[in-house]
C-alpha cells in the first residue's frame, strides 16, 4: 500500500472538501456551517490528552474567503468516545491568536476580517491547551467579524491517550536524513525543489544530520517539509522562514530540512521522514522540531507556527560552542 501524504491544514475551501487530514471535513473534523457563515476547520494532528499544546483552527467561509487578523475566542467541550457518546462536558477556555502563512501580513492592529486567499492566509492557534480525557471533543469558536458581525462555529476532533509521533518530552530520534552530503541519492530527495532547477537550495539546512547534532550536543531545529509537493501548500514558506531564523540564530542551534519525498513520482519517503512521522501509512506535514542539546526533544509546531514564538525559544538556549 502506498503511503498517504496528508495535509495538517488546506486552507481553501476547494481543498478542505478533499482533505483527508486529522480534524478535516472528511475526518471526525466535519464542520457546520453553510452558505454564507463561517467554518470551523481543526488544523491541529496528533492530539494527545493531558499534556498543554497547541491547538490550530482555520475559519473559512463557504464562497472561499477566510476570517483573518486579529484574535477569536475558542471553548471546548467533551462529548465521549468513537464507542460511546455523551452529552458535552466543558473543558477548557482560551484566546486564539491568528497565525499567518510566511510572506503574507499579519493583520497586526486589525480585527478579525474576512479575506480573499490571495489577501491573507492563515489559522488561529490557542497555547497551553489541555484535555484531560482522551476521546471525541468540540471546539466552538466565536469571532466578531467586521462586516459580517458575530460568528460561531464548531468542529469535531479526537484526542488520543498518548502522542503517535515524537513529542515534546521524549528523545529524539537519531536519524540519519540526507544532506548535500549524500551519496547516490538524487538531488530532489535532499530538497524537493532541485526537482524543479537542478540545484540544492539553502545549503545551511542540509549539512547536519539530526544524529550527528545530538551526537555533537548541539540543539537543532529541524523542519519535516516538502516545498514543492506539499499538500497543505505551508511547506515552502515555512521552510522558508526556518532559513530566515537559521541566518539569525546559527549560534544557538543547528538548522535541518528534511525533505519528505526521496522519489515523489514513485511514492517512495525518505526514511528519516517516515521514522519520524509516517503511522498507519499516513504522514501529515509539514511539522517543525526543536531538539536540546541533551537530544530531549524542547517543543514542536505543527502546520504553521508564529516566528516569533520560536525565535524566542531560540534565543532561550545558550549559545553554543564554536
Amino acid at each position: 500500500m502506498r503511503p498517504r501524504l496528508l495535509p495538517v491544514l488546506v486552507p481553501t475551501v476547494a481543498l478542505l472538501a478533499t482533505s483527508c487530514g486529522s480534524g478535516g471535513p472528511s475526518g471526525d473534523g466535519e464542520p457546520t456551517g453553510s452558505g454564507g457563515r463561517m467554518v470551523a476547520v481543526v488544523a491541529s494532528a496528533d492530539l494527545y490528552a493531558n499534556a498543554p499544546q497547541r491547538f490550530a483552527v482555520g475559519l473559512p467561509f463557504a464562497d472561499g474567503r477566510l476570517v483573518s487578523f486579529g484574535s477569536v475566542g475558542v471553548r471546548f467541550s467533551y462529548t465521549g468516545t468513537a464507542e460511546q457518546s455523551i452529552a458535552p462536558q466543558p473543558g477548557p477556555e482560551a484566546t486564539a491568536a491568528y497565525v499567518p502563512t510566511p510572506g503574507t501580513p499579519d493583520g497586526r492592529g486589525s480585527g478579525p476580517i474576512v479575506a480573499q486567499p490571495s489577501e491573507a492566509r492563515g489559522v488561529y492557534e490557542a497555547r497551553g491547551v489541555t484535555f484531560d480525557a482522551a476521546g471525541i471533543w468540540q471546539v466552538e469558536v466565536a469571532a466578531d467579524v467586521q462586516g459580517a458581525g458575530t460568528q460561531t462555529a464548531r468542529a469535531s476532533f479526537s484526542v488520543a491517550a498518548a502522542p503517535s509521533l515524537p513529542a515534546p518530552g521524549q528523545p529524539a530520534l537519531k536519524t540519519e536524513n540526507l544532506t548535500i552530503r549524500s551519496k547516490g541519492a538524487p538531488l530532489g530527495a535532499i530538497d524537493s525543489r532541485a526537482d524543479l532547477n537542478g540545484k540544492i537550495p539553502d545549503p545551511e539546512l542540509h549539512r547536519w544530520t539530526i544524529a550527528r547534532a545530538i551526537e555533537e550536543h548541539r540543539p537543532a531545529l529541524v523542519v519535516f517539509a516538502t516545498p514543492v509537493y506539499c499538500v497543505s501548500r505551508f511547506c515552502g514558506p515555512v521552510t522558508d522562514l526556518v532559513d530566515e531564523l537559521a541566518m539569525r540564530y546559527d549560534d544557538r542551534a543547528v538548522f535541518i530540512h528534511v525533505e519528505i519525498w526521496r522519489d515523489f513520482q514513485d511514492q517512495v519517503i525518505n526514511r528519516a521522514a517516515a521514522d519520524w512521522l509516517l503511522r498507519n501509512d499516513d504522514l501529515t506535514e509539514p511539522w517543525l522540531y526543536l531538539i536540546g542539546a541533551d537530544g530531549t526533544i524542547l517543543d514542536r509546531w505543527g502546520s504553521l507556527f508564529a516566528e516569533g514564538e520560536v525565535a524566542e525559544a531560540l534565543r532561550r538556549l545558550p549559545p553554543m560552542r564554536p
